[in-house]
């Protein structure tokens, strides 16, 4: 017998799939705040490139993270955050 997810777990499981997604890229998401609600993901905080890839460009990185989370179910993907240089 399956036993169901609660919404709180499934929002955890989602939660740490986005960080996971995120920590695969060149930057520094310390600061970045994660919810996912509905199957949006927000994103809100600071992201800056890390200090060993200085010349990353984060908007594109931020596209990219974005396309994935899209391609591995997540509704839509808002961001709120600062670019740190």
């Amino acid at each position: 017998m399956a036993v169901e997810k609660s919404k709180k777990e499934e929002a955890n499981e989602q939660r740490r799939m986005v960080r996971a997604q995120i920590n695969r890229r060149y930057i520094d998401a310390s600061l970045l705040n994660i919810s996912v609600i509905g199957g949006v993901v927000y994103l809100t905080g600071v992201i800056k490139a890390l200090r060993t890839h200085p010349d990353v460009n984060l908007k594109e990185e931020m596209e990219t993270i974005s396309k994935v989370l899209r391609q591995s179910g997540m509704r839509d993907v808002t961001w709120d955050v600062n670019l740190r240089t």
